[in-house]
């Protein structure tokens, strides 16, 4: 069911191109990078875990930032919540950077073409139209169309809109699901870098120099295989959303209470 629900929204990005922003920033901008995986509507656990993140940057002199790996909605209860705080400005020294989900363009494609039927319910997004007022059980009274204008802010549709693709930081590349290892990293696409699994790539002829940060696929722990580094370890479930510290080349894994 999940395979036959991802080849529609494949379809629908192959047979609508988009070219989504790329990001390339200098390391020695930031003192320490935090990368923080998907969120999916759990606004309580990213709220924890940004403050663990504020106070453990307390202790680095110089800017820092955090870079959010997409999936912002569906799933969790509180998706509205979650971007409405991303929308928020963090205390002075921290930026934020928030990078596309393949969640994030399924809710804009939904928002475009709303539908009752849609397979992207299946998928989350229920809870995500709950957590803007907006119920399946009143499309007869109110049109679904109807409820999203009144209910679905404008900023935060121009926030997921304009959402970039990739950050590249030194060696670190940071992206929502994953790159194709054969391909130059330049010529990745939005579909593979927001819906590709790791599975269905050759990694043991990776030559690259990037190591890459993602979530998208949920493991049980945070994972680092080779070149890769996997943030997913599905918060709406385990209760728990993980962030990666990058400083002076070590790495450390911080979690919400």
């Amino acid at each position: 069911m999940i395979h036959w629900l991802r080849s529609i929204f494949v379809k629908q990005a192959r047979a609508y191109p988009r070219v989504r922003q790329r990001i390339t920033m200098a390391s020695e901008e930031y003192a320490a990078i935090y990368a923080i995986g998907d969120v999916h509507g759990c606004v309580n656990e990213l709220l924890s875990l940004e403050k663990k993140i504020i106070a453990d940057g307390l202790r680095i002199d110089g800017p820092k930032l955090i870079v959010m790996l997409g999936d912002y909605i569906d799933r969790g209860p509180s998706s509205a919540a979650v971007i409405e705080h991303l929308l928020t400005p963090l205390p002075q020294d921290y930026s934020r950077v928030c990078l596309a989900g393949n969640h994030d363009q399924m809710f804009l494609d939904f928002l475009q073409k709303p539908s009752a039927r849609s397979p992207w319910l299946t998928l989350g997004g229920d809870e995500t139209l709950a957590s803007y007022g907006v119920y399946l059980d009143d499309v007869r009274e109110h049109p679904l169309a109807s409820q999203l204008r009144a209910l679905v802010p404008q900023e935060h549709v121009d926030f997921l809109r304009l959402l970039p693709v990739m950050l590249r930081i030194d060696r670190y590349c940071f992206v929502h699901a994953g790159v194709d290892p054969s391909a130059p990293i330049d010529e990745q696409t939005d579909e593979v870098l927001t819906t590709s699994r790791p599975h269905e790539f050759d990694w043991t002829s990776y030559n690259g120099r990037l190591t890459v940060v993602h979530g998208h696929t949920p493991v049980p722990e945070v994972t680092v295989i080779g070149p890769r580094i996997n943030l997913d370890i599905k918060v709406y479930e385990s209760g728990r959303l993980a962030a990666l510290r990058i400083q002076d080349g070590k790495l450390t894994v911080i979690f919400s209470d």
